[in-house]
This record gives C-alpha cells, structure tokens and sequence, in this order.
C-alpha cells in the first residue's frame, strides 16, 4: 500500500490531516460575502475566538473530536497538525491567524504532495502548523513534494496579484483534476501552475468558473462515487464538467451553499459524512441512493464557512 496516494474524492479513505479549531479575528476586518449571518454573531474587534467566546471554542472542539470518532470508527488513521505557538497568535493582530481548515493550505493528487497559497491575509501562514507534517510525509515516503510559488506582494500585504490556489477548488477523479474560480480564492496563475505541473504527468486540469459569492469548488460539488455527484448546477458558470455529464446529480439550489450543504466527506464509494441538519434533505436523498450517511452537528465550523471537507485533507485514498 502507498503512503501518500489520492486516486479520487471518494475512494476508500485510508489516512487523513484533520484540522485543529483555533483562528484569531483580525482587528482590520474583510469582507466575507460568503458567510451567513451566523457568523456575523461571531464578530468583534479581534482576538483569539476561544478567549472571546469560550462555550463555542469547547463546542467547536467537540465538533472535531466527533469528527474524529467517525473516521477512526471506519479504520482511518488520523493525523492533526499541531497548535499554532504564542507568537503566530499574536504577531500581527491586524491581519489575524488561522488554524481551522487544512483542506486549503494543501492538497494530495495522485503521488504529489502540494502546498497551495491562501488568498485571505489571515489564512496565509496556515501552512505552518501543518508544515513538519508535511515534510515528515514527503520525506518518509515517494511522495513528491512540491510548493506553489509564494504570492507576490510587491503591491503590499492585501495584494490580489498572486498566485492563489487552495485545497478547496481543487477535485480529484482519477488523471481528471478539477480547479475552481469564483474570484475570492484560486485564480488563473494557480491553476495554470497546477496544469503545467500535472498534465506531463498524464492529468488533465480543467478549471471550473464559479459564482463570485462560492468561496471554493467543493461548496459546490461533490463527487460521492462513481456515477454519483452533489452539485449547485447553477453556481458553475460553465455548467457541469462534461466527464459528469451521465452521473446521477443530487441538486442542490446555489442559496444553500453558504451552509455548507455541499461540502460533505466521502469515507468510502459507500458511505458519506454530512451535518444533521441535512438529514432530511441531502442525507435522505443519498440513502435512496444506497449510501450510509454518518451524521455529525457541525453548527460552528460551518459558521466559519467550512464543514466536514474543508476540516480534512487526505494523504491517502485507494
């Protein structure tokens, strides 16, 4: 068995990353057009979440550790990044700091481990809590392990000039690779990165533009199994990837994706993990289907614009 390999979204889930649950509010705050107003509630002039709101950093917490007894109930060995040290919490209070979802600081496709860049100021250092994992895998194992160019900042620390690319726009079915466009994370220098690295390769990368309002392409589609999709068809401007043009699609109206209705973790071809709060909707249609649906409350992480895909990142899946 490989060390490092993932072969596509839904095959059987062998080892994962799964996030820790710390983010310092910025002082100078962004604007997040694809949140709900739940984080709204969540709002102040800046500080570490758990000293500001201490019941919901402990049911935040509980959420991962739930999130956690479910893989490891299927046999999925599971690896988290560690905590992030007094100085990146305090550093640079204006821009803030993050340690809340792994899906974006990197990704695995096939053999290749990759650092991506983050385009929001208080998420581009989130590689480091995670980065001596990901030299102890790549150096332990055949893994080729690689690094996205750091986003130029000639312009000063809000420049959009980049390259982005982020874990979440990115979709792995077998040699097809999938990049995601909405305006507010990868953009055209990450993906054409990502295209000139991997079709030598024998991949074929094809980017998927989004509605401007989707923060990544997992929020609006996911693949279940093979011949089996979840997707805001009206969030992909350019409709739905032509490879996906025969598979049964559970759809979902674009309005639902700021909740995360999408964004659920394939555990294998036969079993999918989603929040409660879709088990009438998307957890009902799945099990007509013949999937068993895991159930986890998820109400916190998914109030910072991410769910069960976003707090994972696979090192392997065959």
């Amino acid at each position: 068995m490989n060390h490092i390999y993932v072969d596509s979204e839904f095959a059987p889930l062998r080892r994962v990353v799964v996030t820790q649950s710390e983010f310092v509010i910025p002082t100078k705050q962004e604007k997040f057009s694809f949140l709900t107003k739940e984080f709204l509630e969540n709002e102040a002039p800046g500080g570490l979440f758990g000293d500001l709101f201490p019941d919901k950093q402990r049911l935040w917490e509980q959420e991962r550790a739930d999130l956690v007894a479910v893989l490891q109930k299927y046999g999925v060995e599971v690896l988290r990044p560690r905590k992030m040290t007094d100085y990146e919490k305090t550093h640079d209070p204006a821009s803030g700091a993050a340690n809340f979802f792994v899906r974006d600081p990197f990704f695995t496709v096939g053999p290749y481990l990759i650092e991506g860049a983050l385009r929001f100021r208080h998420r581009r250092d989130e590689v480091f809590p995670v980065r001596d994992l990901l030299m102890k895998e790549g150096f332990d194992s055949d893994a080729i392990y690689v690094a996205l160019p750091k986003p130029d900042t000639s312009d000063g620390p809000d420049s959009q000039k980049g390259p982005f690319l982020e874990g979440g726009d990115v979709l792995v079915y077998g040699k097809n690779i999938f990049v995601g466009k909405s305006g507010l994370a990868s953009d055209d220098g990450g993906y054409l990165w990502l295209k000139h690295l991997m079709e030598p390769q024998g991949y074929t990368v094809t980017q998927v533009p989004l509605l401007p309002n989707v923060l990544h392409l997992d929020c609006a589609m996911s693949l279940v199994r093979d011949g089996l999709m979840i997707v805001a068809e009206k969030a992909l401007l350019g409709g739905i990837p032509a490879v996906f043009a025969d598979w049964d699609k559970i759809i979902v109206d674009p309005e639902e994706i700021q909740y995360l209705t999408i964004n659920g973790l394939p555990i294998n071809e036969r079993t999918y993990l989603t929040d409660y709060a879709f088990k009438d909707t998307i957890g009902k249609e799945l099990k007509k289907r013949g999937i068993t649906v895991e159930y986890v409350h998820f109400d916190i992480s998914r109030s910072f614009g991410g769910s069960f895909r976003c707090s994972t990142q696979p090192l392997l899946r065959e």
